[in-house]
């Protein structure tokens, strides 16, 4: 079984100095942001913002916007239809693609699509790119919900749309944070996998929480 400190030396300090300014993150994505399947005190952005406080930052609840089943597409037409609450946050996160994949999309598509999206992130944060942080899609290949299915296939095109969201997300000069291998230790550890046999567990959203904090200390220095 993964002990998710494995991964870190940021856990929270004793006797920190408390930020007393107002910051505020927004997380845009599909159900892994939501974290489908889990409590919501297991999001990875509710996780990522109870580290930051415990740690002296001064972080409101995230604002979530994502759904199970959305592809950039979707996210771009919800944001279209209602946008974020405030103007202007100290950090945006951006998780999208699986969906692209699943429903066999177009990598061009795609990568058009999370252009758009990721440009929308930026303006977010203030047309700050160093408060602008993609991560990269998870691989549900090791699932047991992949199971019967081309799970070499699977991982193939996961790596290809990654490819493009990479790119992408290095020529705009923000910051990225490749996910996918902490999801692949799902293989051989039941603990990192929902209790829905595909999404991601609450374990598995802290290992992704723990990435994002020494990213989110710099950014805001």
């Amino acid at each position: 079984m993964v002990n998710s400190n494995t991964y870190t030396n940021v856990l929270p300090a004793a006797n920190v100095v408390s930020d007393t300014t107002q910051r505020f993150l927004l997380a845009l994505g599909d159900s892994y942001t939501i974290g489908q399947s889990v409590p919501e005190a297991n999001q990875f952005p509710v996780q990522t913002v109870k580290y930051l406080n415990a740690q002296g930052m001064n972080f409101f609840a995230p604002e979530i916007i994502a759904h199970t089943g959305w592809t950039t597409g979707n996210l771009l037409n919800s944001l279209a239809d209602a946008a974020p609450v405030k103007q202007t946050y100290d950090i945006v996160t951006l998780l999208i693609g699986v969906n692209n994949q699943y429903e066999h999309g177009s990598q061009q598509q795609y990568a058009d699509e999370f252009l758009t999206l990721l440009n929308k992130a930026i303006q977010f944060a203030g047309n700050n790119k160093k408060r602008v942080i993609v991560l990269s899609i998870p691989d549900y290949s090791v699932t047991p919900f992949a199971n019967g299915s081309n799970k070499d296939l699977i991982a193939k095109e996961i790596n290809a749309f990654n490819a493009i969201n990479k790119k992408i997300a290095e020529q705009a000069g923000v910051n990225y944070i490749d996910i996918t291998g902490f999801t692949r230790l799902a293989a051989s550890d039941a603990s990192l996998i929902a209790s829905d046999g595909l999404h991601p567990s609450g374990i598995e959203y802290q290992i992704w929480a723990y990435q994002l904090l020494p990213v989110i200390k710099t950014a805001l220095k």
